[in-house]
């Protein structure tokens, strides 16, 4: 029996039959990489103005509510924050070594790193729930039943809010309301933010439990880990959003005691 192509059978033909994760459409494997990595970089960069937009929100009225944010930044927990930091950061050196297995072709490595990314993003999520519960039970969630009166207790705080500083009762209760009012607003915005950061996540769990299981089939090798090295992207996209957010919402005006 020949092995000669087909009377018709292109020599590119021939190269898509014999490499089936190679699209129709593209005529090398080289050039399907560079258009998956082109479209993921084209989202990343709408998905940075979305959480752009909303950095700017965040600065803008801390700008104008700068004693209400102070205290309420100082409010959250810096050891759940720094906790879900430190979770995050070991979750991209899971990823990152899992993209290097496949390019050398370290079969064996690849789904512990990759079961090890998403047990890091299933702790992110488990102690964002957790500070999520504090904060409801602290009456801290943006609803009706919002409360900043644990906000005020503290003398240093009152004294950033300005409240040891009035002698008159009216005076002193209407400043109190504009705390709650003021502080509301903070809470509002981390909870959009760090919400919108924890869909990602979710995301990105659900994205790499499908990458797992390519990676089990034997789906990666050194020729061919293109949808690895996508999702890589995107994980640590969110990771990077998570280094912005971290100092913005739990660093700023934290001092020593505070």
């Amino acid at each position: 029996m020949s092995d000669s192509p087909a009377i018709g059978e292109t020599p590119l033909a021939i190269e898509h039959e014999a490499r089936p994760e190679l699209r129709h459409h593209f005529s090398d494997e080289q050039q399907q990489r560079n258009a998956a990595s082109l479209g993921m970089w084209l989202f990343l960069g709408t998905e940075v103005m979305f959480f752009g937009g909303m950095f700017c929100g965040y600065l803008v009225y801390r700008r104008i509510y700068f004693p209400e944010f102070a205290v309420s930044s100082r409010s959250l927990d810096l050891v759940v924050g720094t906790l879900n930091t430190a979770v995050l950061i070991c979750s991209s050196l899971t990823v990152a070594m899992s993209v290097r297995a496949a390019q050398t072709g370290n079969r064996k490595l690849q789904v512990p790193l990759l079961l090890a990314t998403i047990f890091f993003g299933l702790v992110f999520l488990g102690v964002k729930g957790y500070e999520w519960n504090n904060k409801y039970k602290e009456h801290h969630i943006p609803t009706f039943d919002f409360s900043a009166r644990d906000l005020m207790e503290k003398a240093g705080d009152r004294h950033v809010l300005g409240l040891d500083r009035i002698s008159d009762s009216g005076q002193l209760q209407a400043r109190e309301a504009e705390v709650q009012r003021h502080s509301q607003v903070f809470f509002s915005l981390y909870f959009a933010l760090t919400g919108m950061h924890a869909l990602h996540m979710v995301v990105g769990v659900g994205i790499f439990s499908v990458i797992t299981w390519m990676a089990w089939k034997g789906a990666f090798t050194p020729e061919y880990h293109t949808p690895l090295e996508i999702a890589g992207l995107y994980w640590h996209f969110v990771d990077i959003v998570w280094i912005y957010l971290f100092p913005l919402l739990y660093l700023i005006d934290r001092r020593p005691g505070a």
